[in-house]
């Protein structure tokens, strides 16, 4: 998603002195990472122990370390320890990972392995124990016994609501998200149960060595039908048929998911894109919409 004003990351200096006493030891090397999308990432060596990565910004960071506690807890799913969270400072464990990794087959079937095992951890209902983050958003997740209202109420309208509010989302853009969320039973359906779904897996939330899969980064965590997670990896690079057809031995994809249901799944994604990167995505959302015949 979008990233932090500059003036708004510390200097290294106050990253150390807030990082050092948590271990009781100095910070001998800090590193700017790549991929800060929300927030600032550094790379602390310390002395005595293996690395840690102090992540800083102005979006409540406590929510994300949250997420990936809740997913170390419930899950298989590999995160990155965390060791102190704050709202404008993270500190979790630094995992190491190859810097230009390429999805090929058999790390696409290790992810598909990956997704597949954490749509087995179920709920009672959906949405989640508290809100979550979609990037530097408020995802809403009262618990709802629904998933198409789920999905219509707390992602589509809530997101639309709040591009209209902030000027990146044309009022003619929001009639027609409206008509089709009205018909929108006609296109999704309930699931056998709310499953848990990162809500953000693409190239750059993960952390991989050769090809196994070393940790999942920046989760949206909620719990909800299983297709809205395969529709937003079907929308990355990344990830082609192999994914799909392991994760299709694993869990089952049912009929009319790629040609019906993905592009209403992709109008969530499409939305907060347009919020943080404004008209530029704009024909994209168009093509989606029309797509669905509105």
């Amino acid at each position: 998603m979008a990233a932090d004003d500059a003036s708004e990351t510390p200097p290294p200096e106050e990253i150390r002195s807030r990082v050092e006493p948590l271990f009781d030891a100095p910070v001998t090397d800090l590193t700017e990472l790549d991929g800060g999308f929300v927030g600032t990432v550094y790379r602390l060596s310390v002395a005595g122990r293996d690395p840690v990565v102090a992540k800083v910004g102005a979006t409540p960071l406590t929510v994300e370390a949250e997420m990936l506690r809740y997913l170390a807890a419930e899950s298989s799913l590999p995160v990155p320890e965390v060791f102190h969270a704050e709202d404008d400072l993270l500190v979790m464990a630094y995992v190491e990972g190859d810097d230009d990794p390429t999805f090929g087959p058999e790390l696409q079937r290790a992810v598909a392995d990956h997704l597949a095992a954490l749509h087995d951890v179920t709920a009672e209902a959906f949405g989640f124990p508290r809100d979550t983050l979609s990037g530097p958003y408020r995802q809403p997740n009262p618990w709802t016994d629904s998933w198409v209202e789920f999905y219509r109420d707390h992602r589509l309208r809530h997101c639309a609501d709040e591009a209209v509010a902030e000027g990146s989302l044309p009022a003619s853009y929001r009639r027609r998200i409206e008509a089709f969320a009205e018909e929108i039973d006609a296109v999704l359906s309930e699931p056998a149960a709310p499953a848990l779904v990162h809500g953000d897996v693409w190239e750059a939330n993960l952390v991989v060595s050769g090809d196994d899969v070393r940790a999942f980064l920046d989760p949206a965590l909620y719990y909800g039908h299983p297709e809205v997670e395969l529709a937003y990896v079907a929308g990355t690079e990344a990830f082609e048929d192999p994914f799909f057809d392991r994760y299709r031995e694993r869990r089952g994809i049912d009929a009319g998911f790629f040609e019906k249901r993905r592009p209403a799944y992709r109008l969530y994604p499409v939305l907060e894109h347009v919020r943080v990167f404004g008209d530029r995505y704009l024909s994209d959302l168009d093509e989606t919409l029309s797509r669905l015949g509105y």
